[in-house]
């Protein structure tokens, strides 16, 4: 395993456009819960399974379950970035990493002081009114603590319509232009460094397909569909990985 970091280390050096293709994995380490492992989402029960609720079908017709759950279970805003997050932050102030594609929809990236985040799953930091499409006034963190103490669904202030998060649920599409910028910045990478996540979540997985650089990197406790295309592999939290790595 050591030689393995420092070999990802040798190829963070000598690369100049690196990109960041992340999953659940990079937020596990901050106390957000995943869907998929044994103790994730997908494996506790609920009276409608998971994937159900947070559908855009479940949102409109049974919009207080939907927030039930939504504030319970995907909300966490005393959670704080991890060593992942602020290496990957560093990485980019440092001019090393140019992008941070991410299937999280945490924030976690923004609060660690990333600049370019490639939100494929949208953010809970972003709302707006499903009737005028206007964003709450507290848009933001501030939003999403408050709803979180409240009881019931969120009301618009301005007409009173509900106030949905700006994340794609099940049943939605991929903002298209998120898909551009993430299949773009994959494009030129010459390093793709794909953390937390056990590709298994379409289109977004796939976009790894694009890459066409010199090195891909693999840090994720579980294997992958890219193992075999891979030149360095890390079975390992990538919290502890990246804190071994200086940039």
């Amino acid at each position: 395993m050591k030689d393995e970091i420092k070999r990802l280390q040798e190829e963070i050096d000598a690369s100049e456009y690196i990109v960041f293709f992340g999953g659940a994995g990079v937020s596990t380490e901050s106390g957000i819960p995943d869907f998929r492992s044994q103790d994730g989402l997908y494996n506790q029960k609920y009276a409608y399974p998971p994937e159900t609720i947070v559908s855009h079908s479940f949102l409109t017709r049974k919009t207080e379950d939907f927030y039930t759950f939504y504030k319970d279970k995907m909300l966490a805003p005393e959670a704080k970035p991890n060593k992942a997050h602020l290496k990957l932050a560093e990485m980019e102030e440092k001019g090393k990493l140019k992008a941070v594609i991410t299937q999280n929809i945490d924030g976690l990236h923004e609060a660690a002081g990333s600049k370019n985040v490639i939100n494929l799953h949208g953010t809970v930091l972003k709302n707006y009114c499903m009737s005028c499409h206007k964003a709450p006034s507290d848009d933001g963190i501030e939003f999403v603590k408050r709803i979180r103490k409240e009881e019931g669904i969120p009301r618009c202030e301005y007409c009173g319509g509900i106030v949905r998060p700006d994340v794609v649920l099940y049943e939605e599409a991929l903002n298209e232009e998120a898909i551009i910028s993430a299949i773009d910045n994959i494009k030129k990478a010459d390093l793709l460094i794909i953390g937390g996540t056990s590709l298994v979540v379409y289109p977004a997985a796939g976009f790894v397909n694009y890459f066409r650089g010199k090195h891909m990197a693999l840090i994720n406790m579980s294997e992958t569909s890219q193992d075999k295309r891979a030149d360095i592999i890390i079975r390992d939290r990538i919290g502890e990985v990246f804190s071994q790595i200086t940039v």
